[in-house]
């Protein structure tokens, strides 16, 4: 593994947003999750927790709830709003105002047929689901205090709603309030303060649970609007609830960082009636915990320390599996840098702004593993701010150094870049063509004379640049017809050809000598998280959310005969039980058998010339190696050559001088960053 210098980049201070609100749809196993900066993302819980789709944020877009309604997101937010997204073009499709005032909950019924919100003013508000939009139908009885949380009862004819001291029980046929149940107040100095019931859960068997300021997790009786029982599961808030899809077991997430789950079991063994009973405490987070969902096998959760929790619940599965394993996301399953290799700089992309730096040199040779002398140091040459409201979604540098090209939702943005001496000088392209509207991914060839712009329906807009002009080419379309987009997008070195994937898991090869698709990759169950074009074979290498890789020689058009090698034996379990993606791949010049490729947690090379590891091999960690007797190292030789020397890995690229970067960022950064957690929560008025 001594055969790169690296540059170890520590100086990309990404800082994910704290996750507000989240919604499981059980019908598509989707998980949509909201976070403090507005941006929307979507996990594909059947496909190895892949975040399949991400919809940038927006200044002033404050979501404060999601709902699913079938195939259907809607978010709900402080600034008044409701919006239903797009999620075939990454974007909000329309956006309502409520004329309630800020909106703390949304819910769908179980039919699915109407949705209700409510509001700083008291208001219940019913709209009604249409086709192609949502419309308003009437309010519920206003109270004098604002409403925190809602939910329905499975049945559609009653909500519940969670106020200042009180739970209010609705009757929505006639829209009057039927039960009002008061919530007891702390003891001590905490009396006088109001308990905010945060969150609350409507059973079908007409049991109500609620969670609030004061640390309590109460049941109660939604015939009689009696309190049933009382626990005290922390000092401090009980920020969220949620109940599994059986209605046998609820969790509740605090602000002590802490999930409680409650069990509907008999409390001893010679009981036969049941009860909600206090069953588990898990500690995941730092933080307070804002959102939760609980699927049938597992509790998911995210808070202030933007960390999503998967804790699968041992019960439900099959123990000592990769389903068993507890898994927590804390970095996006997408690039946020791009590389100019033949300049030495990286593009480091943000949500309001774009920084680019120079890399430093070092001074002199080593030894494998030294750390070599910095001759210059890294520099940031260029931090530009995007314009407008809507955040950046997508960027890309040239190889060369000398374009620079973004996203949002609403527009595209290219610049030109000259360098003298130290000096560096952007200008702004100013006429682009009217095709290029916005774009889901960007991407230079390698030669910096095209842009590639992915649009809607998978298809991809091609731009000739030139020092005068910026002149559209063609637009690539799929024969498919998928209405996906796309999330990866790769340039071949030679410049014939440009490979696309889209969340259908369908990857399409274009020719861009003839400017039409060449052929379409047979379609695999998993969705493609990297892949590239080798550039002496012109051999397309894929690897899966499921950790599948594949190869595919665009000569012949079918799976190579390493790869049918590869599937026939099948990957390493160690490989396989691995828990995040492959977000970066990418080939060795000096060694055409060497494909490299890393994750979060691991770098890897795999070397096509050697035997591929069986069953009974150790997937050495290559530092461990280093430390073996030599008949040992050759022993344990094998395809897979992996290091696990990183922390956090976000980026790895290859310079023109066959240099690697290698960009970190440490997980005990972020967490050193954020606030005290968040003890007593204030509203604004």
């Amino acid at each position: 593994m001594g055969e790169f210098k690296v540059h170890r980049v520590r100086f990309f201070d990404y800082m994910p947003s704290a996750i507000r609100a989240m919604a499981f749809n059980m019908h598509t196993e989707r998980l949509a999750l909201a976070r403090a900066d507005g941006a929307l993302e979507v996990f594909n819980f059947a496909d190895s927790y892949f975040q399949e789709k991400v919809i940038p944020g927006q200044d002033g877009r404050a979501i404060e709830a999601l709902c699913w309604v079938g195939g259907r997101l809607f978010s709900a937010g402080l600034n008044g709003e409701i919006t239903e997204y797009d999620l075939e073009n990454l974007r909000p499709r329309y956006t309502m105002e409520a004329y309630g005032g800020p909106i703390w909950a949304i819910s769908s019924n179980s039919q699915g047929t109407h949705l209700a919100i409510g509001c700083e003013d008291g208001t219940v508000k019913m709209f009604e689901i249409l086709e192609e939009t949502i419309q308003f139908q009437r309010n519920l009885d206003r109270q004098k205090g604002r409403i925190i949380s809602l939910s329905w009862h499975p049945s559609g004819t009653r909500i519940a709603a969670g106020m200042m001291d009180m739970i209010r029980v609705f009757d929505v046929e006639s829209g009057h309030a039927t039960h009002r149940l008061l919530v007891e107040r702390g003891v001590g100095a905490s009396k006088s303060r109001e308990v905010v019931v945060w969150c609350v859960a409507f059973l079908s068997d007409h049991t109500i649970v609620s969670g609030d300021s004061a640390g309590k997790v109460q049941v109660w009786d939604g015939h009689t609007g009696t309190l049933v029982r009382t626990h005290l599961v922390t000092k401090w808030d009980v920020m969220a609830l949620s109940v599994s899809p059986d209605e046998s077991s609820l969790v509740t997430g605090t602000s002590e960082g802490t999930v409680v789950q409650f069990q509907f079991i008999s409390s001893t063994v010679d009981r036969q009636d049941k009860e909600w009973v206090r069953t588990r405490t898990f500690k995941n987070h730092t933080h307070d915990v804002r959102a939760l969902a609980h699927t049938e096998t597992a509790v998911v959760s995210g808070g202030m320390d933007t960390q999503l929790v998967v804790r699968p619940l041992l019960e439900k599965v099959e123990k000592n599996t990769q389903e068993s394993a507890l898994r927590k996301i804390a970095f996006p399953h997408r690039s946020l840098v791009s590389c100019g290799k033949k300049a030495g700089m990286l593009l480091f992309q943000f949500p309001d702004h774009l920084e680019l730096w120079r890399l430093g040199e070092s001074d002199g040779h080593g030894k494998p593993g030294d750390s070599l002398l910095v001759k210059r140091k890294p520099e940031k040459l260029i931090q530009l701010k995007r314009k407008g409201d809507d955040h950046i979604c997508c960027s890309a540098l040239s190889p060369c150094g000398g374009w620079l090209a973004y996203s949002t939702v609403s527009s595209v943005r290219l610049y030109r870049l000259q360098y003298d001496n130290n000096n560096v000088s952007i200008t702004k392209v100013a006429k682009l063509p009217k095709v290029l509207r916005s774009a889901h991914q960007l991407c230079f060839s390698s030669d910096s004379s095209r842009l590639f712009a992915s649009s809607s329906h998978s298809s991809v807009i091609v731009v000739a640049l030139s020092q005068s002009e910026c002149k559209y080419l063609h637009t690539l379309k799929p024969k498919s017809g998928t209405r996906q987009p796309v999330h990866l997008m790769f340039a071949s070195e030679d410049g014939k050809w440009l490979a696309t994937a889209n969340s259908d898991c369908e990857i399409h090869v274009y020719n861009l000598h003839k400017l039409k698709l060449h052929c379409t990759v047979p379609v695999y169950s998993s969705c493609p998280t990297a892949m590239a074009i080798h550039p002496a074979t012109s051999n397309l290498v894929m690897v899966h959310a499921d950790q599948q890789i594949f190869e595919y020689s665009l000569a012949h058009k079918e799976y190579t005969e390493w790869s049918r090698k590869l599937q026939k034996q099948g990957l390493h379990s160690l490989w396989l039980e691995r828990d995040t993606p492959v977000t970066h791949l990418t080939f060795n010049p000096t060694n055409p058998a060497h494909i490299i490729l890393h994750d979060t947690y691991m770098f890897c090379i795999i070397d096509q010339s050697l035997p591929l590891p069986d069953q009974k091999t150790l997937l050495y960690n290559q530092m461990t190696l280093r430390s073996l007797p030599e008949p040992e190292r050759i022993k344990h030789s094998h395809a897979f050559k992996i290091c696990k020397a990183f922390q956090h890995l976000l980026c790895v690229s290859l310079l023109e001088d066959h240099s690697l970067v290698a960009v970190e960022r440490p997980l005990l950064d972020i967490t050193s960053q954020l606030p005290a957690p968040v003890r007593q929560k204030k509203f604004a008025t």
